[in-house]
């Protein structure tokens, strides 16, 4: 599969309307659910089960989208199936009284991975310049010296690459995926979440007001995925209109991802393997 068609060059001219809510060729949601998906996941859990074991890198994994985009839902059925003691997940909202006393970066330290570990961010940093450029929600002091009007989202773009380059250069690799869900299949979405008395607790009524903002978040996600997608921490732009394909595309970034990484299950040195054989011995004695 060729996954390069999702990812946003670096340094290159982007629109977000050249890439698809939806596409015509894509294996059918039966191939999907039966096959696809459940290979692609237990690939995944065999190579984060030797990531976890090696300890020798880490994976942030960023995932950004409208409301009802489908990040919940790839946390639930991709992510989930992950090894728990290597997997860290935190959801990114309003910033509380303590975080707004810190730098805006302050408030996912704890999110990040440790090495051996996948740490999801279910939205994350980018809220940032997100929500309070749609509702001009910057106070003075957050505003960096020297820097006025739109130079402000262009300065914490810049610190943004700046702290994934240093994520990346000391052994912690980002992906970060943006769930591009047409407007019409949100409305659907939200419906379903309003009339479905089993999702209602899913359904906020922010989600509807948020939707009035539909064409200024269009635009400044387009800015962000152009100033934001760099050579160490790409974006990919997923198809959300196609649920399972998309769930399908992010576990299977992940696993061209990891098998970059190549991780290994350590190997015992000799003299631990001649303890270990001992205590093999023993054991197998104990039933004689």
């Amino acid at each position: 599969m060729d996954l390069s068609k999702y990812r946003v060059t670096p340094n290159k001219a982007f629109e977000l309307s050249s890439y698809a809510t939806s596409e015509d060729e894509r294996p059918s949601e039966k191939e999907l659910l039966e096959q696809k998906v459940p290979e692609s996941i237990e690939k995944l859990k065999d190579l984060h089960w030797k990531l976890h074991a090696e300890e020798k890198h880490g994976i942030l994994v960023v995932l950004q989208a409208m409301d009802a985009g489908g990040k919940d839902e790839a946390i639930s059925y991709i992510f989930s199936n992950l090894n728990a003691q290597g997997l860290k997940t935190i959801s990114v909202k309003k910033p509380s009284e303590t975080e707004q006393k810190h730098d805006y970066l302050w408030r996912v330290h704890e999110g990040l991975p440790a090495r051996g570990e996948v740490g999801i961010l279910n939205r994350s940093y980018y809220e940032e310049v997100i929500a309070p450029r749609v509702h001009d929600l910057l106070e003075e002091h957050e505003v960096p010296d020297d820097a006025e009007g739109d130079d402000v989202w262009k300065v914490r773009y810049r610190q943004i690459n700046d702290f994934e380059r240093y994520m990346h250069e000391n052994g912690f690799y980002i992906v970060k995926f943006f769930f591009n869900v047409s407007k019409e299949e949100q409305r659907k979405r939200l419906l379903e979440r309003m009339k479905n008395p089993k999702k209602n607790w899913e359904f906020s009524f922010n989600d509807v007001k948020e939707r009035e903002h539909w064409d200024e978040y269009q635009d400044i996600f387009e800015d962000m995925l152009a100033h934001t997608s760099t050579e160490h921490a790409p974006w990919h732009v997923l198809p959300a209109d196609d649920e399972w394909h998309s769930r399908y595309l992010v576990s299977e970034v992940m696993n061209e991802l990891l098998e970059k990484l190549d991780p290994q299950f350590p190997e015992i040195s000799e003299e631990d393997r001649e303890e270990l054989d001992k205590y093999i011995e023993k054991l197998e004695k104990e039933a004689e």
